[in-house]
């Protein structure tokens, strides 16, 4: 298991880059153990989230793979409380409204490889971004239902963009409990399904 470290990057930019350290066995089932407790949150606490906490969130997904190095996202960080309100007015995606900030992920589709890798890539570093917040105690909520009109419209968005998801950020209100998940021997299938 490898770790990537957190090193500044040459001009001065504030912008880190990471380099490559191993991590022992012991941080690894940390690790493991701590992406076993992601829950989803859509009640959010009011309390507001440290600027260093968003910034390791969109440093996470920036530094996500992508097909041929492409990297075709865009992130589009929504704080301001109109907009939240204006894109998280479903029934099904009301807890825009209510987190500290949420993200739209967007991807360009310009060439052949990331017409037919955007939304993959894309979605990986949205993924990213949800285990980076969740490793800081940050919840997460994947949203797919909106007005894709309205949150094109509100976010200029041009239409040489495809929108990948919605993702919620914010303090737990109140942790979730587990949820029965399905056994492995029900959903695994070895060499044919």
């Amino acid at each position: 298991m490898i770790r990537r470290t957190p090193r500044r990057e040459e001009g001065g930019t504030g912008i880190t880059t990471t380099h490559i350290t191993r991590l022992t066995s012991t941080t690894t089932m940390d690790c493991i153990d701590q992406l076993l407790t992601r829950r989803t949150v859509r009640k959010y606490a009011k309390t507001p989230i440290p600027q260093d906490k968003i910034d390791k969130i969109l440093e996470a997904g920036r530094q996500s793979p992508s097909a041929v190095n492409r990297q075709p996202w865009h992130f589009l960080l929504i704080t301001d409380q109109n907009i939240k309100d204006r894109i998280g007015g479903g029934f099904f995606n009301r807890h825009i409204r209510t987190s500290a900030f949420t993200i739209v992920g967007a991807y360009i589709t310009n060439d052949p490889i990331t017409k037919r890798w955007g939304l993959t890539d894309t979605v990986i570093a949205l993924q990213t971004m949800v285990i980076a917040a969740h490793l800081q105690g940050i919840g997460t909520c994947w949203i797919g239902d909106y007005n894709e009109v309205r949150l094109r419209e509100t976010l200029n968005i041009p239409p040489t963009a495809s929108i990948a998801a919605i993702i919620t950020f914010g303090y737990a209100h109140k942790v979730p409990g587990t949820r029965k998940k399905r056994a492995l021997d029900t959903i695994l299938h070895t060499n044919t399904w």
